[in-house]
């Protein structure tokens, strides 16, 4: 191919220079592209392999850097140049070294978000096993604090021993103690809640079993059912909001429904809880390993087919752009990730379903390093 004709001279050489010149641009851009992809290895080589080893590759990455020099000053020496031609040997090589820069640090951020959401999806599913062990227990272990309530047959129970007994209940079962829920409840045979655990009561009268109703399966004797539904009252500040729910039957000796026992969590604060395990795990990795630096930009989110859950704090921005990628289609085959620009920042991101915390419900980690 002559670079001095026709089209591929005005596509590869738009400034028309002297061969030799456009010749030795080339050379210096390959000269950075190299530089770029040693110092990319230099980084992983440091996390993963022997340090000897990731210096090595850092001494070849800046023999390509002085390499690169001496060809400039050489070419300076030996060859009339002007300063616009200069000019443009250097800003090729910064352009072409910034692009690299983004892109390997974006892909950095997808690389490790992909470990931190199977580190999270993997969470999870503990969440969730731990009220799958303990609500059936604390569902006994309700029926025989509720029967030790004095009361004519008939009578309705009182609502605070009812709150009583919740919070003995919690105490006595190991992995209900442990769990993320937010609230424990108990409702009537009807499945409208009598009161739950917290000081403030606002499920009082309401009815679980209409705002979830696979609840009516557990109110017919299944003995453990898990939904996701919406909460009747008033809206979450942050932003749309669900809850993920369980319930188990409450029974008397001889096999007698007094109620249900259910538990759960808003996706918002599961979504906090999540947020919070993961920069913990991250400040204790740098504490380990010694790496000086800051912990990344990063957000974790539940998503659903209507759109993305974030704690707190999360922009709106990010939730609004997770939510356009249509994460559910993108995990219908598995864990699924890569790289998107919000406002000028470059993330990486990694989503995966989670089945046991609904149908078509994954976790979304989205992360940039500082």
């Amino acid at each position: 191919m002559n670079p001095h004709g026709g089209l591929p001279r005005r596509i590869l050489n738009p400034l028309r220079l002297p061969f030799r010149h456009f010749g030795l641009a080339l050379v210096l851009n390959a000269i950075v592209i190299l530089h770029d992809l040693a110092r990319r290895a230099s980084l992983l080589l440091r996390r993963r392999l022997h340090v000897m080893l990731a210096w090595l590759v850092s001494l070849i990455s800046l023999a390509l850097r002085r390499l690169a020099l001496t060809r400039i000053c050489s070419t300076a020496a030996n060859r009339p140049f002007s300063l616009s031609l200069l000019a443009f040997w250097v800003l090729t090589a910064v352009a072409t070294a910034s692009i690299m820069g983004c892109q390997d640090k974006a892909k950095i951020s997808e690389e490790a978000a992909k470990v931190n959401v199977e580190a999270m999806v993997s969470l999870a599913n503990e969440d969730v096993a731990e009220i799958e062990r303990g609500l059936p227990e604390g569902g006994r272990k309700l029926a025989t604090e509720l029967a030790k309530e004095p009361g004519e047959p008939g009578k309705e129970v009182d609502p605070q021993r009812v709150r009583a007994a919740l919070l003995r209940v919690r105490q006595l079962v190991p992995d209900l103690t442990r769990a993320k829920s937010t609230f424990f409840a108990f409702t009537d045979t009807h499945g409208i809640a009598v009161r739950n655990d917290l000081e403030q009561d606002v499920m009082a009268g309401k009815d679980l079993a209409g705002a979830y109703p696979a609840l009516k399966k557990a109110l017919a004797g299944e003995v453990y059912v898990a939904t996701n539904g919406q909460f009747p009252g008033v809206p979450n500040p942050a932003g749309p909001d669900k809850e993920w729910v369980a319930g188990v039957p409450v029974k008397k000796d001889d096999g007698t429904l007094v109620g249900l026992y259910v538990t759960g969590w808003t996706y918002r604060r599961f979504a906090y809880h999540l947020q919070e395990s993961l920069k913990h795990d991250l400040q204790q990795h740098l504490l380990s390993t010694g790496e000086l630096g800051k912990l990344p930009i990063f957000y974790v989110l539940l998503f659903d087919p209507k759109t993305t859950y974030g704690a707190r704090g999360t922009p709106p921005i990010n939730e609004k752009t997770l939510a356009d990628m249509n994460l559910v289609q993108k995990t219908a085959a598995g864990r699924t990730s890569g790289t998107v620009t919000i406002d000028n920042r470059t993330f990486g991101w990694a989503a995966e379903r989670v089945p046991k915390l609904g149908d078509d419900v994954g976790i979304v980690v989205l992360r940039s390093e500082v």
